[in-house]
């Protein structure tokens, strides 16, 4: 047996991340930038009105009220994106749309509601502050600033940044390629109905649903036969495509059997049995001329979701530049738990929230059956049970490992 840790500490020193590629900042939305973002322009780059009004000298409007408004004429309008310069003179007000630029000497702008609106003379009835109503030259970001920081995972905001920026394109850790395929005579495409000894190929669609839920981009092949040789063909082919391969079916057994002697030439499959409960009988190896990551997993989805959450999941969180392990969560019991000796366990549970206290609660919900699928549907989390321990009691503490997104 080799423990979970080795088996991990073997993959992710095996791991290649991916070269950091180029991409339009439209398609690098929730990739992690492999660069940082200096702004060499100013934001805003001219002095412009936040909100549609007139644009004032400050002093012009001081100490006006509603019983006593400030009355300046209107010297012109101003649109949004114009570029016709303005110069205001003292005791005038320009009409401006929110965005336009400020004419020169304006340092305010009075809000349209607070005004009578006028046309050729304005009754402005609150006195504006310097600098009220608008937005400076670089009050946002200053070149020289950082627009988009080196790892940080692009959402709609960065990706403003870099627009306002001027940058079209950006530097991110791709996503990588995972491929899965089922092994098994007895699977049937789902859209089929299965006769007698036969079953649907259930595994496959959860591994690659897993694996696009971890970031990657993903691709389900066809299911194939249990034989070496077609076992090998299959996986020959997802190679080129891949920076992952996971294997459904083929851990343990004769089907084991067939896929390590299927295997062996593109650069053999590791077998050792993992002291981990459940999903003891795994493989994992390096193959073809590019050492692709290739798992090998039993066919239960159930059993095959907790090794991908456990093995997969962070050699894919390396490839998009994250850490390897999401950081597991403290929390106390709700029911007892057992666990076989020398093995470390993963049981399905729920991560809730104390009512009192702001702490965490584990509620397991697969201990009296880890193989089933339906317990998965209501579970956020992995209680881990060390290996030296086989029983812990309602109220002890214990590590949750959390599923789902990223």
């Amino acid at each position: 047996m080799r423990t979970v840790d080795e088996q991990l500490s073997r993959i992710l020193d095996s791991a290649v991340r991916p070269a950091p590629v180029r991409v339009a900042i439209s398609d690098a939305q929730g990739l992690r930038s492999a660069e940082e973002v200096i702004a060499a322009r100013p934001l805003p780059v001219f002095d412009q009105a936040a909100i549609d009004g007139y644009a004032v000298r400050s002093v012009d409007v001081a100490g006006a009220g509603e019983s006593e408004p400030a009355t300046v004429p209107v010297v012109g309008e101003i649109a949004a994106g114009s570029r016709q310069p303005l110069r205001l003179q003292p005791g005038q007000a320009v009409r401006v749309a929110a965005g336009a630029p400020l004419p020169t000497l304006a340092d305010a702008v009075a809000p349209l509601g607070w005004t009578d609106g006028g046309s050729a003379r304005l009754q402005v009835h609150r006195g504006v502050p310097s600098a009220g109503f608008v937005r400076r030259v670089g009050e946002d970001v200053q070149p020289g600033d950082v627009a988009v920081r080196d790892g940080a995972t692009v959402g709609a905001v960065q990706v403003a940044m870099l627009a306002a920026a001027g940058r079209d394109k950006l530097l991110v850790h791709p996503r990588p390629r995972v491929s899965v395929v089922s092994v098994g005579d007895e699977l049937v495409e789902v859209s089929r109905s299965a006769s007698a000894g036969q079953v649907a190929d259930v595994c496959s669609h959860a591994l690659t649903a897993a694996a696009r839920e971890a970031g990657a981009e993903t691709n389900r092949s066809r299911t194939v036969g249990g034989n070496a040789g077609e076992i090998r063909a299959a996986v020959e082919d997802l190679l080129p495509a891949s920076e992952i391969v996971v294997v459904c079916g083929a851990a343990g057994g004769a089907a084991g059997a067939e896929a390590k002697a299927g295997l062996a030439d593109l650069g053999g499959i590791d077998d050792t049995r993992v002291s981990m409960h459940p999903g003891s009988a795994q493989a994992y190896g390096r193959l073809g001329q590019d050492a692709v990551p290739v798992f090998l997993f039993p066919s239960h989805p159930s059993t095959a979701l907790i090794l991908f959450e456990v093995f997969t999941r962070p050699l894919i969180r390396l490839a998009l530049g994250l850490e390897p392990q999401r950081r597991p969560i403290g929390a106390r019991l709700t029911s007892p738990l057992t666990s076989p000796a020398g093995r470390r366990s993963y049981i399905p549970s729920r991560l809730l929230r104390e009512e009192a206290g702001g702490g965490y609660l584990a509620q397991p919900l697969g201990a009296s059956g880890t193989h089933l699928l339906a317990v998965l549907a209501e579970v956020n989390a992995l209680a881990v049970v060390p290996e030296a321990v086989t029983e812990l009691t309602v109220g002890e503490q214990v590590e949750l490992l959390p599923r789902g997104r990223g």
